[in-house]
């Protein structure tokens, strides 16, 4: 490496590093060199095991060798096509395999290049289909406090984390926000889904009252709450929304940016909840984080409803350069293919319970005053330290970082969420790993 080279690798200043402290990290870089399968390692040569499946994604582990070839391949034989007016054929073939996964009616793909995109994707959808069937009113936008739909002015909007929001303007207009689910004092320690919270869903009745559901078009939620510190929704809360939503004409929109592809041990949330969304997003696990896709799924009736007027007319006046990138759609389908022959779309089911048991054995550890579990998801909420909110989880993350563990934390909330290749053994590892850690800090 030439002299330059070494100083422009040396030189940490130059990157804005998203979501992160930038400050503390570049007085103490923590940097990774290389994956395989379960763990990172960093550059000073030690294992960490991978406890976040990197960020959600990595759903398959790292460096799998399907998806591994199938990218060299095709990288070496189409490095991009358009997609606007113009095709090619792993792009149609990625579609129809991803739409068989779905349950009907939710058979046509769209694709998009992240979460933040695929959910202002499906929102624009939202819009655009109640116009186009004289709901022109329906405008207005329903989210969640405390939901996470990634960091377009659109996610943002109908998110509701208040960090994500407070330094951004006004955002959207016309956009309301129904009450989260979490609700401690009834379902602290809850092992699944919570027993109590399903009547949260009538928040949503009194939204309606308030604005006339005329002038309503979509309400969009996370099937679980991943970003926000792993909120599990009530039983029978979805399918409550599922009704509201049905019988006022508005639709029902699922982010499962985190939740798609095996994190609850079935394919997607709406397999495992039993509830129907009209939309769905999702991203992160269909490549296992390998390139950056997303994929919205809408029903056949959304579908065909822009299908008309002259067939020379672009129906839908929006995509990205690199919708259906050739790189893209040739990593997801061999990251399908790897999740097919290893199972990995149900995994999760099978370790569900392992799981949960390690999880919360460390109920006793000094500070903790939660834990949420379901399929391969967990969280661990912690006592703030008065008057310094978040530094007690990030003490956690640190000191775990040093142990040979990889967490996510958020606000005083663990979470973790493990690629689905990870063995009981692995499980033990790291709920010792992070026992060790919750009694050493402070």
């Amino acid at each position: 490496m030439s002299a330059s080279s070494q100083a422009a690798t040396n030189n940490l200043e130059a990157f804005w590093m998203p979501f992160t402290a930038n400050r503390q990290f570049k007085q103490a870089p923590r940097m990774f060199v290389s994956a395989k399968d379960m763990h990172y390692t960093t550059a000073d040569g030690r294992q960490v095991l991978d406890g976040t499946a990197g960020l959600w994604c990595c759903n398959a582990g790292h460096s799998r060798p399907k998806v591994v070839e199938a990218v060299q391949k095709q990288i070496a034989e189409l490095d991009y096509a358009p997609a606007f007016q113009m095709g090619h054929p792993k792009a149609f073939e990625l579609a129809a395999r991803l739409a068989a996964m779905m349950p009907s009616p939710l058979d046509h793909v769209f694709f998009t290049n992240s979460g933040s995109e695929s959910v202002d994707t499906a929102l624009k959808i939202a819009l655009a289909y109640q116009r186009a069937i004289g709901q022109g009113t329906r405008t207005r936008l329903i989210g969640r406090e405390r939901g996470y739909h990634g960091v377009g002015f659109g996610g943002i909007s109908v998110g509701g984390i208040v960090s994500n929001r407070k330094t951004f303007g006004t955002m959207l207009t016309g956009v309301d926000h129904m009450r989260h689910t979490h609700d401690p004092e009834r379902n602290a320690f809850s092992r699944g889904m919570p027993e109590n919270g399903a009547e949260y869903a009538e928040e949503l009745i009194r939204i309606i009252q308030l604005h006339d559901p005329s002038t309503i078009a979509a309400v969009i939620v996370e099937p679980v709450a991943g970003s926000t510190g792993v909120l599990i929704p009530p039983k029978g809360y979805l399918e409550r929304l599922r009704e509201i939503c049905s019988q006022h004409g508005i639709l029902l929109i699922f982010d499962e940016v985190i939740t798609g592809f095996g994190r609850l041990g079935s394919p997607f949330a709406t397999d495992f909840f039993g509830v129907t969304p009209d939309l769905v997003t999702t991203a992160k696990g269909l490549t296992s984080g390998v390139v950056p896709m997303g994929a919205v799924f809408c029903t056949s009736d959304i579908y065909h409803t822009f299908m008309t007027g002259p067939e020379h007319m672009i129906e839908l006046f929006h995509g990205y350069t690199y919708s259906a990138h050739p790189l893209a759609c040739a990593a997801a389908l061999a990251t399908l293919d790897t999740y097919d022959e290893e199972g990995l779309l149900t995994r999760a089911a099978d370790l569900a319970q392992y799981w949960e048991d390690g999880l919360h054995s460390l109920k006793d550890c000094p500070n903790v005053i939660d834990i949420r579990n379901l399929g391969l998801i967990g969280a661990i909420e912690l006592t703030p330290i008065a008057g310094e909110p978040t530094k007690r989880a990030f003490s956690a993350f640190l000191k775990a970082y040093d142990d040979g563990l990889l967490i996510r934390t958020t606000g005083d909330i663990i979470a973790l969420s493990p690629p689905l290749i990870i063995s009981k053994e692995q499980i033990d590892e790291l709920f010792g790993k992070l026992r060790s850690v919750l009694n050493a800090i402070d």
